[in-house]
């Protein structure tokens, strides 16, 4: 453990760091953290720091139970000054009695990712993170922060995103400035709805920087007297907030997803389409992940919206460049999963994917042929209507729940009588909360 001692301290040192945020997320994907002074960062290295992990949130805890030590990752040390000089972050692996808590999500998506090394693999994951920005004044219900930000059909108006311009220019700033790469930031299909892109990068990173950038975007639209919200349906009339994951296996730096000579047009390689084709069959489970929220649904069921698209695909099917599907193949390096929502906790809906399509590889699973362009088969299966649907379609589908209890494995004590079935009693509580929640919440 002294090891990481050296790390953080250079890097503390090299961006004349004050405090740390060291920060760990709950099973809802709520930023959990502690202000760390620069003078305890050797107690931070080598013990961790401290918290109450029933108070944290959703944890697998009891008030009764030990403290959760959050243990930092040098690896993902970042500094903010954008927000507050001398400010920065680290994401930290929660352990409980010297051992990583399994059921904390950056552990679960680690060994994960452990498991899909032993099978010769290696995941890169690219994320699209959606968000509107509203008045923080609430009281007389949501309003678009931009006034003048009306259109019929907003999606990529320049004049809507230069009126923007300061705010998305802060945030592609404070992106760049961390080495994710933002290479595009545009005004999305919703009247105050935005999405700003960064470069893919391994399955744990982007984990990390989803968690990071929302985070950052909200700190930064407070700076401005906004609100950002990634709930996934703030607006009846219009389009919700999605979280797209683009998803490819690689082995050492070979690329193993495409093909030039695929016989069925996508350039994908049959590995692919084995992976693509567990996504697919495991699809009604991996919504209860992808789309955990009761409002997630109202998103996922909408009839129409003012632009007259809803991006929410509601079959397990697959195509093309076809933006209606499940999973769609812009090009043969890579699939694009757009089930996702903006409550999606990204540790977990990266787990749960890879599992599946991991599955698929090893079942050689044929997805069959892909959709043209707007062909939608009577034979995929529908998708789960709403949550208690999607919690049952989970409990149908061990493969899924297992992705969830991935960490579980080998725990011992007291700690394993509990650790069957904590995701389903966490799903269950998740169906009785207001989805009001998620508005400052995620």
């Amino acid at each position: 453990m002294t090891d990481r001692l050296p790390a953080l301290r250079a890097l503390a040192d090299e961006h004349a760091t004050r405090f740390i945020l060291a920060t760990f997320v709950d099973l809802d994907g709520k930023p959990c953290a502690k202000l760390v002074p620069v003078e305890a960062l050797e107690t931070l290295a080598t013990e961790g720091v401290g918290f109450a992990g029933y108070a944290a949130g959703a944890l697998g805890q009891q008030p009764c139970d030990p403290d959760i030590m959050a243990i930092p990752d040098p690896a993902s040390f970042m500094a903010l000054p954008f927000l507050r000089d001398g400010l920065a972050m680290v994401h930290c692996d929660p352990h409980v009695e010297g051992a990583p808590w399994p059921y904390a999500p950056r552990v679960i998506l680690k060994a994960t990712l452990a498991r899909l090394a032993a099978s010769g693999y290696d995941a890169r994951v690219g994320a699209e993170v959606e968000y509107f920005l509203l008045d923080r004044d609430t009281s007389a219900g949501l309003r678009t922060a931009d006034g003048d930000d009306k259109a019929a059909q907003p999606c990529y108006d320049a004049r809507g995103v230069t009126r923007m311009y300061d705010h998305l220019a802060a945030v592609s700033t404070a992106m760049n400035s961390l080495g994710w790469g933002n290479y595009a930031n545009d005004h999305e299909d919703a009247n105050g709805q935005f999405e700003q892109n960064f470069t893919f990068a391994d399955a744990l990173t982007t984990a990390d920087r989803v968690i990071t950038a929302r985070y950052l975007i909200a700190m930064l639209a407070e700076q401005r007297g906004m609100l950002a919200t990634f709930m996934p349906k703030p607006f009846a009339d219009r389009t919700g907030n999605g979280l797209h994951l683009h998803l490819s296996l690689w082995r050492d730096d070979d690329p193993l997803f495409p093909d030039p000579y695929d016989a069925r047009g996508l350039g994908l390689s049959e590995l692919a389409y084995g992976f693509v084709g567990g996504v697919l069959d495991h699809a009604p489970g991996l919504l209860s992940v992808l789309a955990p929220t009761v409002n997630s649904y109202k998103r996922r069921g909408a009839v129409s919206t003012t632009s007259g698209a809803t991006w929410a695909p509601n079959q397990a099917s697959y195509g093309g460049n076809d933006r209606t599907h499940l999973i769609r193949v812009p090009d043969g390096n890579r699939i694009e999963v757009r089930g996702g929502d903006g409550s999606a906790n990204p540790y977990l809906a990266i787990a749960a994917l890879l599992t599946a399509g991991v599955d698929g590889i090893e079942r050689k699973a044929d997805p069959g042929a892909p959709c043209g362009p707007g062909e939608h088969p009577t034979s995929a299966v529908e998708l789960p209507v709403t949550l208690l649907h999607a919690v049952d379609a989970l409990r149908a589908d061990p493969l899924v729940a297992g992705a969830l209890d991935a960490a579980g494995e080998g725990v011992s004590g007291y700690y394993a009588d509990r650790k069957r079935g904590e995701f389903l009693a966490w799903h269950n509580t998740v169906t009785g909360w207001e989805t009001t929640r998620y508005l400052t919440a995620v």
